[in-house]
């Protein structure tokens, strides 16, 4: 079977939102290294993501929500009106130097994921998973929707049934507006509730689950919604594809969500997706905690590898997570020394709540 593929780009290396924007921390330029660092990316399987042109935007985005978002890194400016319309200029959605570059490059890596997979086999690709953004407009960070590109392009390609699965800390709210009512596209999310955008409600039906978790979801807990709600479904639906959206803002150190995961529960879940259909994309999403993301997605690419993931680093990949800078998070003043270390967290097991059973209870009526 062809080895994974892994879609990068050296452009999120030096590219911010801002210093005071959670997404001012290095993250995929950090799984790069550190996967190299590992000796788990050759050349061979890395392809550099191409930039997405604005008329193959079209088949999601509006016409014109993308000459508003060119002209806005063009000018680095946006009027009160575009900004009214389009939800560019925001604290969330910040104008910066390549806010038109830097979201068509995730676009364009998702465009191409659906391309590569149209024959079968598995792509990784950190960098999407934004999955907040709507045809006319940005939101939550996210400028371009590159997970229901991917499903189109997917689609496009020959791929009739998908399964997008979500394990974000945040519902994927653009994703439901685009294939809520699609027959052909299983949509499951497993979201903080009460967390922006506060939508997803609880509920199910035969291709939409959303699940809202309550604060301080464990390791035990994430385990059981696994083998009751995301294997079972999936398995029944009987993809063609598999997309799942990775975020890492469940883990307990992260600023931005309340849950109480370790990474080795996102591991679990890409394992157990493994091999349930001959396409697999996996994507990246949130994440505002520069170590406990940049170890959580190397540990994806290992798992997708089959690669053990060993009990300390070595060198060079300790260098790589000793350069990393959390400024003006409290995290960031004193790491633990794991952090430096080790990839894999300590998991956080704990006893199954009585308000998961009964969300899962009502998911199965």
């Amino acid at each position: 079977m062809q080895r994974p593929l892994f879609i990068g780009s050296e452009i999120y290396r030096g590219s911010s939102y801002g210093s005071w924007h959670p997404l001012r921390v290095p993250r995929v330029s950090t799984v790069i290294d550190l996967s190299r660092a590992m000796g788990w990316l050759p050349p061979d399987v890395y392809l550099p993501s191409p930039r997405a042109k604005p008329q193959a935007l079209t088949i999601w985005h509006t016409p014109d929500y993308l000459s508003a978002l060119h002209a806005a890194e063009a000018t680095q400016m946006v009027s009160a009106e575009v900004k009214a319309r389009h939800s560019l200029g925001t604290p969330n959605n910040p104008v910066f130097p390549e806010m038109y570059r830097r979201p068509a490059t995730a676009a364009g890596g998702s465009l191409l994921a659906g391309e590569l997979l149209r024959d079968g086999g598995i792509v990784y690709h950190p960098a999407g998973g934004t999955h907040h953004a709507m045809p006319d407009r940005a939101g939550g960070f996210c400028y371009l929707n590159d997970p229901v590109l991917a499903i189109l392009a997917l689609q496009r390609n020959g791929v009739q049934r998908v399964a997008y699965v979500d394990i974000d800390a945040h519902h994927p709210d653009g994703v439901e507006v685009a294939f809520a009512d699609d027959p052909d596209v299983l949509m499951i999310s497993v979201h903080e509730e009460g967390l922006w955008p506060r939508t997803g409600p609880l509920g199910a039906t035969e291709t939409l689950v959303n699940l809202p978790v309550p604060r301080g979801l464990n390791d035990d807990e994430m385990a059981l919604i696994r083998d009751q709600v995301i294997l079972p479904r999936v398995a029944t639906f009987k993809p063609d594809a598999i997309v799942l959206q990775c975020g890492a803002d469940g883990v307990e150190e992260d600023p931005q969500a309340h849950l109480s995961l370790s990474n080795n529960a996102h591991w679990d879940i890409v394992r157990a997706l493994m091999g349930l259909a001959p396409r697999l994309l996996v994507l990246g999403g949130g994440g505002y905690n520069p170590w406990s993301v940049g170890r959580l997605w190397t540990g994806v690419w290992a798992t997708l590898n089959g690669q053990e993931i060993p009990d300390h680093v070595g060198a060079d990949a300790e260098e790589v997570l000793r350069a990393l800078r959390f400024d003006g998070n409290r995290r960031g003043k004193n790491p633990p020394a794991h952090w430096f270390t080790m990839l894999r967290d300590t998991p956080r097991n704990g006893p199954i709540r009585d308000e998961v059973r009964d969300k899962l209870f009502h998911l199965a009526r």
